[in-house]
């Protein structure tokens, strides 16, 4: 190993399972840790109030704030992507859902070869990272971990309507998605914790900032992975303007997310050896499967006008928004505590199917062409969509050797007939559902699509017009045996053909799961730092 300031572990990336690794590899002591994150630190006051998520999307101080290339799933259109840059990553600037998906999702991840990733083994880890405020079954909740999943106490007569009319149609309410089955609908679990943000940072990240052996070190954007032989032992990274090196006696993990895990890979030469030659890039290990397999979910936002009721829209303007703003400084209460989506509802687009492929969400708030964004100044409410389990596929890919620049990232929105077929059955449910008779009291007229769009055609113009990233990119970093051409991960996170090297992150997902991909994200750096410090496993669980 070249000489230079070394510790026994490197992370590259302090976001979800980043942070997780960061606290549970250095929580006995035993070993040196640093931490090396692009972003600065989580001081933005946004962040932690928690319908601050409206000001973070935008903001460069936090966000990496990515777009996706064009393409025909879009109508041509760049579709912006934020991720998070700051301590705690993504989880910092996301929706606050906490959602895991459905047991079938990862046991179909063992079935392609993955040992030990089913839903009865990954379950111990759900439970061991968190902390279940709330009704739910103790078989399936956890308790005891640092991450805390709250209720949502604000109510609204339109979202009680919802559910009631979600259940008109053959939907039952379901009190707990998060247990024992996901079909059904109800109010979201969130990740806030008396009205604050409850990021992997929070939960993770500062807690072991405090110990002697942690070294986290912000605005150090990773350059290049660097090899002694056959092994990873550093990395160097820009700060300041400056390149310098850090090494790791153990292992190099790096946590950077969907798009920088594949990027800062193929930038150090690991990745396929077309690419790299365009970039001109020497290759250090042929892995054609790094940045392939992107997959996102696609989100279509319908909306209707309301009457007779205030929503969110009104609630956020003028006199109203300042007495909301007083609630939520003084009893931690109002609108100023919501996430974007308060209501979930899991369903079939054909009854032959065994279970859910949809996620419906709504809110008694809308957004100017349905961008999650900017309020609407009319009363309004969203029915959003998307397909659980796209089969479309995409990729990220190194623009240029310099880590600066913002990598390709080509997600192939709706590629794929039957996706194409399964969102525009999303779309007429959604329909459905706001004509539904608990809510005709305040559903004024359809304004997303709109009354006169029903032609299969003219739903999949509109979707593929006005959808957008629902922030849930995974996959590009595949999760797979040695038998799998595309795979860059082992069942033990470790990069094929590289000793010392692991990626712990979303983009280690070989299928995606029908869900947000926060609460698996947690799983997954809660197992990779049982992995890493070759502990046994949590007995599998029973059910």
């Amino acid at each position: 190993m070249p000489e230079g300031e070394a510790f026994d572990f490197v992370v590259v990336g302090t976001g979800t399972a980043g942070a997780v690794l960061v606290n549970r590899l250095s929580a006995d002591g035993r070993f040196r840790v640093c931490a090396l994150e692009a972003g600065g630190r989580d001081s933005n006051p946004f962040i932690h109030i928690p319908a601050g998520f409206m000001k973070t999307m935008t903001d460069p101080a936090v966000n990496w704030l990515y777009e996706a290339e064009p393409g025909p799933g879009t109508a041509g259109r760049r579709i912006a992507h934020p991720r998070g840059k700051t301590f705690g990553g993504s989880s910092s600037i996301n929706g606050h859902i906490y959602n895991r998906g459905q047991r079938a999702d990862f046991d179909h991840w063992a079935q392609r070869g993955n040992r030990g990733w089913g839903y009865a083994d990954v379950l111990p880890y759900f439970r061991r990272s968190e902390c279940r405020i709330g009704d739910g079954d103790d078989r399936f909740r956890g308790r005891d971990g640092e991450f805390k999943v709250e209720d949502l106490h604000w109510k609204n007569p339109l979202c009680d309507a919802f559910i009631e009319g979600a259940e008109s149609l053959g939907i039952p309410r379901n009190p707990d998605y998060n247990g024992q089955r996901q079909e059904g609908v109800g109010y979201f679990q969130r990740s806030v914790h008396r009205a604050r943000r409850m990021s992997s940072a929070r939960a993770h990240l500062r807690p072991a900032m405090r110990r002697a052996n942690v070294d986290v070190r912000p605005h150090a954007h990773a350059s290049r992975i660097i090899f002694d032989g056959p092994r990873a032992c550093g990395v160097e990274y820009l700060r300041a303007g400056s390149r310098h090196e850090v090494y790791a006696t153990r292992e190099v993990i790096i946590a950077g997310g969907a798009v920088n895990s594949p990027q800062l890979l193929q930038i150090s030469g690991i990745g396929p050896p077309s690419l790299l030659g365009d970039l001109g890039v020497p290759v250090y290990r042929a892995l054609p499967g790094v940045g392939e397999n992107l997959r996102d979910h696609y989100a279509v936002r319908t909306a209707f006008r309301v009457k007779d009721t205030r929503t969110i829209n009104e609630l956020a303007r003028g006199w109203r928004l300042g007495i909301e703003i007083a609630k939520y400084f003084l009893a931690g209460k109002g609108i100023l505590t919501l996430q974007p989506t308060l209501v979930g509802c899991f369903w079939k687009s054909d009854e032959a199917l065994d279970g859910g492929d949809l996620q419906l969400t709504f809110t008694p708030a809308s957004y100017r062409q349905g961008v999650q964004s900017t309020l609407e100044s009319e009363p309004g409410a969203t029915i959003a969509v998307w397909q659980q389990r796209p089969q479309s596929s995409g990729f990220v890919r190194a623009r240029t050797p310099n880590p600066l620049d913002k990598p390709v990232i080509q997600p192939n929105y709706l590629a794929e007939e039957y996706d194409r077929q399964v969102i525009v059955k999303g779309i007429r449910l959604a329909k459905r559902l706001m004509r539904a008779a608990p809510l005709r009291p305040w559903f004024e007229r359809e304004a997303l699509p709109g009354e006169g769009v029903d032609r299969d055609e003219d739903i999949l113009d509109f979707v593929r017009e006005i959808g957008t990233t629902a922030f849930h990119l995974m996959g590009s970093c595949r999760m797979g045996p040695a038998s799998d051409p595309m795979a860059v991960v082992d069942d033990r996170l470790q990069v094929h053909g590289v000793e010392g090297l692991r990626v712990v992150d979303a983009s280690i997902m070989p299928m995606m799961p029908s869900a947000n991909t926060n609460a698996s994200t947690l799983m997954i750096g809660e197992k990779a730092a049982d992995l890493i410090l070759d502990k046994d496993p949590p007995e599998a669980a029973t059910l």
